[in-house]
C-alpha cells in the first residue's frame, strides 16, 4: 500500500513539473538552497504567490504593448488584404462586383482569360496593384486604403474597387496630357516641397472673388466638370512627384489660401467645392498628409467648427481628414507655414524667401536664424573682407513689425558709414532683398529693433558675387 502511494505521489510531482516547464522558464539551484531573489516569470510549487513576486506593469509597458498589438493588427490586415486583392484579380471580380444573387455575369473562358490578363497589368499612380508582382510600392499603396478604412479589409477592398472603376470612367490616367486652359493657374499651382520633402499643392480661393470667373465656371454642367478635372489634374501632377518606396515621400501637403475670398459663396459653388473634397476623400486615400488653410476669415472658421461638430459621429476617414487640418488667421499665416516649410521653399508672398525664376538664390542656399529678444535690438553682421565683389542678401521677419536699418561699415575707422536702407517699421512677413558693391574691406550691418514684448525670429541668407565696376565697363 505504501509503495502504491509513493508511486502516485511521484506521478503527481512529474505532472506538476511538466506543467511548470510548459508555462515558465525555470532555474536550477544547488541542492538545499532556496532562491532569495525574485525570478521574473518563475513560480515554484513551494512558494506562496505573495504580491512581492509580481510587478505592476508601468504606463510605458502598457503603451509599448498597445503599439505592438496595433502593429500586429496592421500587418495581419495587410497580409489579408494582399490575398484578397490577388484572389480578386485571378478570380476576375476586382472590377466586376457580383449582382444581388451573389453571382457574376457569366463570361466565356476566352473573355475571362483576357480580362484577367488586363487586371494583372493594372497600376495605380504608376504602381502595380497585383501583389505577386512584388513591386516595392504595392504594399505602400494598399496600406493607404487600409488606413483610410481603419484596417477593415472588406471596406478597403470596396474602396479600391470603386477607385479603379472611377479612374477608368474619369480617364484619370490620361488627364496629365490634357490642356485644360490657362485659368487654372489663378486657382492652383504646385510649388516646392515642405521640410520632409512632400510636394506643396496651393489652392487660391481668392480668385473666386472675380465674379466673371465664378460665372464662367457655373454657367454650365460642362464647365463645372472642367473645374473638377482641373483640380484632379493638379492632384495627379503632385502625385507624380511622389516615390512609393521604402523611406520615400508618398503624400503631399495641401495649402488653401482664403485671402480676398468672398463670404459665404453661392450655393452652387459650395456644392462644387464639396464635391471636389469628397472626390479626393474617396479616391485619393491618405495622399494628403496635411491641409493648411491660411488667411482664414472669421466666417470660414466658425463654419468649420460647426460642421466638424456635426460630423463627430461620421466615418473614421472623415474624422481623420479633419484632424489633419491646420488653420491660420491672416496675421499668423507666415508663422504657421514656416513651421512646416523652410524659408527657402516658401514664396515671398507668404513670408518666405523663395522668388520665382530667381537668378541669385536657390533652395540649396539655406537661411540662418536670429532671435531678437523682446524690447531689445540685435544685429546681423555680414563680413565683406574682399574688394571688387557684390554682396546680396535676403531677409524676412516672422511676427509683428520691427524697426529696420541696413548700413555698410568699413574696417577703416576714418571712413564714413554708408546708410543703405532705413525703414521706420518693417511689416511682418515682408521679405527684403538688397545688394551692395564692396569697394573697400568692411561689413554689412543690419539692425533689428524689436519693440514688442515677444521674441521675434529673423531669417536671412547672403552670398557674394564677383562684379566688374560700371566705370570700368564704360571705359571699355
Amino acid at each position: 500500500m505504501g509503495k502504491k502511494r509513493e508511486k502516485i505521489k511521484k506521478s503527481r510531482e512529474s505532472i506538476q513539473i511538466h506543467n511548470i516547464d510548459d508555462e515558465f522558464e525555470t532555474e536550477v539551484f544547488p541542492h538545499g538552497e532556496e532562491p532569495n531573489e525574485k525570478v521574473s516569470g518563475t513560480i515554484f510549487p513551494s512558494q506562496e504567490t505573495d504580491d512581492e513576486y509580481f510587478e505592476t506593469p508601468t504606463v510605458e509597458e502598457d503603451e509599448k504593448k498597445c503599439v505592438i498589438e496595433m502593429t500586429r493588427r496592421k500587418e495581419k490586415a495587410l497580409i489579408e488584404f494582399r490575398c484578397r486583392v490577388e484572389d480578386a484579380i485571378l478570380g476576375n471580380y476586382l472590377l466586376r462586383k457580383p449582382k444581388n444573387n451573389g453571382n457574376l455575369v457569366p463570361l466565356s473562358p476566352k473573355e475571362s482569360a483576357n480580362e484577367i490578363e488586363q487586371l494583372k497589368e493594372i497600376t495605380l499612380w504608376g504602381v502595380p496593384i497585383m501583389p505577386s508582382k512584388r513591386h516595392e510600392g504595392t504594399d505602400i499603396v494598399l496600406a493607404k486604403f487600409l488606413k483610410a478604412k481603419d484596417y477593415k479589409v472588406h471596406e478597403a477592398l470596396e474602396m479600391l474597387r470603386n477607385t479603379l472603376k472611377w479612374r477608368k470612367e474619369f480617364k484619370a490616367d490620361e488627364i496629365l496630357d490634357e490642356n485644360l486652359g490657362p485659368d487654372i493657374e489663378k486657382l492652383a499651382y504646385i510649388n516646392s516641397i515642405d521640410k520632409e520633402g512632400r510636394p506643396l499643392y496651393y489652392q487660391i480661393y481668392g480668385a473666386f472673388k472675380d465674379r466673371e470667373m465664378c460665372r464662367k465656371i457655373m454657367t454650365s454642367q460642362e464647365n463645372c466638370e472642367m473645374f473638377i478635372r482641373r483640380r484632379v489634374q493638379y492632384m495627379e501632377k503632385s502625385i507624380k512627384q511622389l516615390k512609393f518606396e521604402s523611406g520615400g515621400v508618398n503624400s503631399i501637403v495641401q495649402i488653401i489660401d482664403l485671402k480676398n475670398s468672398q463670404g459665404p459663396v453661392t450655393k452652387e459653388l459650395r456644392s462644387l467645392f464639396r464635391k471636389t473634397w469628397m472626390l479626393f476623400q474617396n479616391h485619393y486615400p491618405e495622399l494628403i498628409h496635411r491641409t493648411i488653410v491660411i488667411n482664414v476669415p472669421l466666417w470660414y472658421y466658425v463654419s468649420h467648427v460647426l460642421s466638424s461638430r456635426l460630423k463627430n459621429q461620421r466615418r473614421n476617414s472623415m474624422l481623420s481628414s479633419l484632424r489633419k487640418l491646420v488653420f491660420a488667421r491672416p496675421g499668423k499665416a507666415p508663422e504657421t507655414l514656416l513651421k512646416f516649410i523652410s524659408p527657402e521653399n516658401l514664396p515671398v508672398e507668404y513670408g518666405g524667401l523663395q522668388r520665382e525664376n530667381d537668378p541669385e538664390f536657390s533652395p540649396d542656399d539655406k537661411a540662418s536664424e536670429l532671435r531678437v529678444r523682446a524690447n531689445t535690438s540685435d544685429r546681423i553682421q555680414i563680413p565683406a573682407p574682399e574688394v571688387g565683389v557684390t554682396i546680396i542678401w535676403d531677409l524676412t521677419v516672422v511676427g509683428c513689425e520691427v524697426g529696420y536699418k541696413e548700413e555698410f561699415v568699413p574696417d577703416d575707422e576714418g571712413s564714413y558709414k554708408v546708410l543703405l536702407q532705413k525703414d521706420k517699421e518693417k511689416k511682418a512677413g515682408e521679405s527684403v532683398r538688397n545688394s551692395f558693391y564692396i569697394s573697400e574691406p568692411g561689413k554689412i550691418v543690419i539692425t533689428i529693433d524689436n519693440y514688442m514684448l515677444k521674441r521675434k525670429k529673423v531669417l536671412y541668407r547672403y552670398k557674394t558675387r564677383p562684379t566688374v565696376p560700371m566705370y570700368v565697363l564704360l571705359k571699355k
